[in-house]
């Protein structure tokens, strides 16, 4: 059978399907025909991942966890960049891809497994310079690479398209995404497409409030053909109904649980981007039970009390699930140092002399001191959460998983049901800075 256009394809296999003839027709396609086929994204794609009809400026595509965002994403920016109707009608010659991080904008918008190089048929493949972080297409087409850690960087650039990924994570969210919007100045109409898992921060129920935002939503289970069946018999098992499952895998926008002790308002109004000269800074370590990957997190938290304004700055959450004993001890010597720390606080409840002895296997030197908890978490969290609410704890920057936990702790303990290990951590190292006895202060700048 000769090759076949696009919109033949599409009928002829509607056809056949219909008729009971689909084999046959895909038996009889040549090589050319079947890589047309594969990459043909409008015959594929649910149509939550086709950019909607109109005059919108922003596409701000929101989903939960693998519920195919990034494929979204990345099939917009190549038929932008080839083209491609009825997307484009004609290419863009400069795209912006804004990531968390560097890392992430490779790891997942380019290389990743349904990033832009993957899904791209081989004749028209963009060529990826890491050393000039840019995609270049056949056709001329350029994507420039930039980190929302650094939103100096959009300054000068300019294009005519944009795919910007989990805006909700971004550390500097506000700062980068104004950067962009000076950036967007070519050709007729630039448009941006942004693509994240909700979290309820300012940036984001600003864009949706905006008239010429369109949002579309996917849950993950509507991503289940694509998707390791473990994977959701566990994970949606475990958190189905949730409120950390309605935003992680059904894509909602969840505000503040109305009893839990942090609000992210107050987080927010005090969040800076650097902390000042410090005098103490503490590491503390809530250790997992045990290990593996059903196991809790292991809380890592750095904060550090202001020299002169007696404040209190939340520099680092480190903590995560899976590790066991010596990789969370190497971690937390490795913060220990890079911080200059005074010394690190570790609760023993679960580990006991475990605790210490890992720690010690990693660095004798380093100052441990090991803590006990004899009133429950919400108790213990109740002091350090009225240290926010006087307004005497910020974050510097953004940690949106433990600003989750936070909002999401309640007098019945995490919605999930899960341990809350971060915000232990938190309230180990704050309780160790302002509400226990303070150190001689040690002058540094972070």
């Amino acid at each position: 059978m000769p090759m076949l256009s696009g919109k033949t394809l599409r009928a002829a296999l509607i056809g056949c399907a219909e008729r009971g003839e689909l084999e046959d027709l895909i038996a009889g396609l040549d090589r050319a025909s079947l890589d047309a086929l594969a990459h043909d994204w409008t015959l594929w794609a649910r149509d939550d991942q086709l950019p909607p009809d109109g005059g919108w400026t922003l596409w701000l595509v929101l989903g939960g966890r693998g519920a195919g965002k990034t494929r979204a994403g990345a099939e917009w920016v190549r038929a932008m960049a080839t083209g491609r109707a009825p997307f484009a009608a004609a290419p863009a010659g400069r795209i912006a891809l804004v990531g968390e991080t560097l890392a992430d904008v490779r790891e997942v918008m380019i290389e990743g497994v349904s990033g832009l190089i993957a899904i791209h048929p081989k004749g028209e493949r963009p060529e990826w310079q890491p050393s000039r972080r840019r995609l270049t297409w056949p056709n001329g087409a350029v994507a420039q690479v930039f980190s929302a850690e650094d939103p100096e960087g959009l300054r000068g650039p300019q294009f005519d398209a944009a795919w910007a990924d989990e805006i909700a994570k971004w550390r500097h969210a506000e700062a980068t995404w104004d950067m962009l919007q000076f950036g967007l100045r070519l050709g007729d109409r630039p448009r941006q497409v942004a693509t994240t898992t909700p979290r309820p921060i300012p940036l984001l129920k600003r864009l949706m409030a905006e008239p010429r935002t369109v949002v579309t939503h996917a849950p993950t289970a509507r991503n289940a053909a694509n998707l390791a069946p473990g994977f959701l018999e566990t994970i949606v098992g475990r958190y189905a109904g949730t409120r950390l499952g309605r935003q992680e895998l059904d894509g909602e926008l969840i505000e503040d649980r109305p009893d839990a002790l942090w609000r992210r308002g107050a987080i927010e109004a005090l969040r800076v981007e650097a902390a000042p000269a410090l005098g103490r800074v503490v590491v503390a370590v809530d250790p997992p039970a045990s290990s593996g990957a059903n196991a809790d997190a292991c809380g890592l938290v750095v904060a550090g009390l202001g020299l002169a304004d007696g404040v209190g700055y939340v520099l680092k959450d480190a903590s995560e699930r899976g590790l066991r004993p010596a990789e969370w001890a190497a971690r937390a010597v490795a913060l220990h140092r890079r911080f200059e720390a005074d010394g690190l606080i570790a609760e023993v409840n679960q580990g006991g002399e475990m605790v210490a002895a890992v720690l010690r296997e990693v660095d004798p030197g380093v100052p441990v001191t090991m803590v006990r908890a004899t009133r429950g978490k919400w108790l213990r969290a109740e002091p350090v959460a009225a240290l926010y609410e006087q307004g005497r704890v910020r974050h510097v920057g953004t940690m949106p998983e433990l600003e989750d936990e936070l909002c999401d702790f309640g007098p019945s303990g995490l919605s999930s049901g899960r341990s809350p290990d971060r915000l232990d951590a938190l309230v180990w190292a704050m309780t160790a800075l302002m509400l226990g006895r303070a150190g001689e202060p040690k002058v540094r700048r972070m």
